[in-house]
């Protein structure tokens, strides 16, 4: 398999694999991909221990770093450079009212109140502020690729990748936004459709693709929904040159995802998701749950705007995980979780993909015989 991905990257199949767990990252790279670690939810210190591990694991082979630079988002205007002081400034923004809602949820569902002195991670990567050191981190490592998950990056940060010898991606939820990455320097343009786990717009991938592909002439990745070999074939005879998988890989042997949520993803049907702001306040793909019902239902507050939502419940995303309500735990899913019925090796996923997108060709192959 041949395109302009894989030789730029040096990789023997175009298939990307966004994960958090580094474990992930690490297999699918050395099974001819490329894995992309998510960076959003470690601080530099952590990242940096995580990145040192890849490259003692990951054989040589190419991977990624993924990150979350908002073009907008609350507090951006605030003129503030410190996270510390930042994260002060934007606790105060949080009305009494969302408070005592999360607080009243939590308590109906029996959910105990935290113990211990852990401050737990509050603003994580969602500003520019917080995300900025997750990139100087990123690029003191031998990475391929620094991928953008909201948004067009920031200018100099395209500029500071590229000086470092490492190609820029980003996430595209319409022809325009793709159109501005491409503006700023990005070589590659993730074409995200609607089907995808966490954030998403509302154009569907099938849609999408073309459109994005006659748009720009970077290579485009499909993504969204992009699950098996029979995927992969439709998203580059739309004129992807690779595929940006997510989703697939939070049930594989190799990741860290929680039992419970293992569980719960591999019972799910692909009915079971649902757009929605609870999370982080844009619009998101999780699995559809009483947390989810909540935030749409009479009694809610409405949410508020990136990051004051995910700042509000991250304490109660920490409690929900160390309780038994598992009604309410909530994460990233897309669509795609409808075929995801049997716990793989990261390895076999990809040759799953690779085998089920030749088959997928030999079966046009022969219809065009015909």
């Amino acid at each position: 398999m041949r395109t302009r991905v894989t030789d730029m990257f040096g990789i023997e199949f175009p298939i990307f694999a966004f994960s958090h767990c580094r474990d992930v990252v690490a297999a699918v790279s050395r099974a001819g991909g490329m894995g992309v670690l998510g960076a959003l939810n470690f601080t530099p210190e952590e990242l940096e221990m995580e990145l040192k591990w890849i490259d003692e694991h990951v054989g040589g082979r190419p991977y990624g770093v993924d990150v979350v630079m908002p073009a907008s988002y609350e507090g951006a205007d605030l003129g503030v450079d410190s996270p510390a002081d930042l994260l002060a400034r934007l606790q105060g923004m949080i009305p009494a009212g969302h408070r005592q809602f999360v607080e009243d949820l939590l308590a109906r569902h029996d959910v105990p109140p935290l113990t211990g002195d852990d401050p737990g991670k509050v603003l994580l990567g969602w500003t520019d502020v917080t995300a900025r050191p997750q990139v100087e981190v990123a690029l003191r490592h031998p990475i391929a690729l620094l991928a953008n998950a909201l948004g067009p990056p920031p200018a100099d940060v395209v500029e500071q990748a590229h000086a470092h010898g490492v190609k820029v991606a980003a996430l595209a939820s319409t022809p325009r936004h793709a159109v501005k990455q491409v503006e700023v320097g990005v070589d590659v343009v993730v074409a995200q459709g609607t089907e995808a786990g966490g954030h998403t717009g509302e154009i569907s991938t099938m849609v999408l693709i073309p459109q994005v592909v006659d748009a720009v002439d970077v290579p485009v990745l499909a993504a969204g929904g992009i699950g098996d070999g029979r995927q992969m074939a439709a998203g580059m005879a739309l004129g992807a040159e690779g595929v940006w998988t997510g989703s697939i890989w939070l049930t594989v042997e190799e990741a860290d995802t929680p039992e419970l949520a293992r569980q719960r993803i591999l019972a799910a049907t692909s009915r079971d998701t649902v757009r929605s702001r609870s999370w982080t306040g844009k619009p998101a793909r999780l699995l559809k749950n009483e947390w989810t019902d909540a935030w749409e239902s009479a009694e809610s507050p409405g949410t508020l705007p990136m990051p004051l939502q995910f700042m509000l419940i991250s304490d109660a995303l920490r409690r929900i995980g160390r309780s038994d309500a598992g009604e309410l735990a909530t994460f990233p899913a897309g669509q795609i979780i409808g075929t995801m019925n049997q716990v793989k090796s990261a390895k076999q996923v990809v040759f799953d993909l690779v085998e089920g997108y030749v088959e997928a060709m030999d079966r046009l192959g022969r219809i065009s015989d015909d």
